[in-house]
């Protein structure tokens, strides 16, 4: 009797983990932190970056704040939006009105989520009275990652 070998593609028993791309304006704050967040809570289920309309650089208050739960974003770049126009993004999350109006058209097959969330920016010195807004911006992302997770990244959650 002949044996018949079986090969199983690996990448079709597991299942594929949706690409999901943060946008705000400088790719500074809000979006390095939603990055770092969806990444730590969730990186086994999620693809996660993050990239800015006008990218500058990852606000030094940002990577303390992540620095104080744990959460290295030390080694995250500043990118511009478009070098994943055409990625394979599933989900595109803004983080900010500015950047939801500018933010350039993706393909029909991604899925468009905006969360209105404000500015801690202030300037790019290292000012303690930043880090109470900077805090507080952490946590709201949180809550938006939280129910993001908990639903898949299935609905649009404002």
């Amino acid at each position: 009797m002949n044996s018949i070998e079986y090969f199983i593609d690996l990448d079709l028993l597991m299942p594929k983990k949706k690409k999901v791309l943060f946008i705000c304006t400088g790719n500074a704050c809000r979006s390095q932190i939603a990055h770092g967040l969806l990444n730590d809570m969730a990186g086994d289920q999620f693809e996660v970056y993050s990239a800015g309309t006008h990218p500058s650089h990852v606000h030094p208050i940002s990577i303390a704040v992540m620095e104080e739960i744990g959460i290295d974003i030390s080694y995250h770049s500043s990118d511009s939006i478009d070098s994943y126009l055409h990625s394979g993004i599933d989900i595109a999350i803004t983080v900010c009105d500015n950047a939801n109006q500018a933010c350039p058209t993706f393909p029909e097959n991604v899925k468009r989520i905006h969360w209105s969330i404000d500015d801690p920016f202030r300037g790019w010195n290292f000012d303690p009275n930043q880090l109470d807004a900077f805090r507080e911006t952490r946590e709201k992302i949180k809550k938006h990652i939280e129910s993001f997770i908990k639903m898949g990244g299935k609905k649009n959650l404002d």
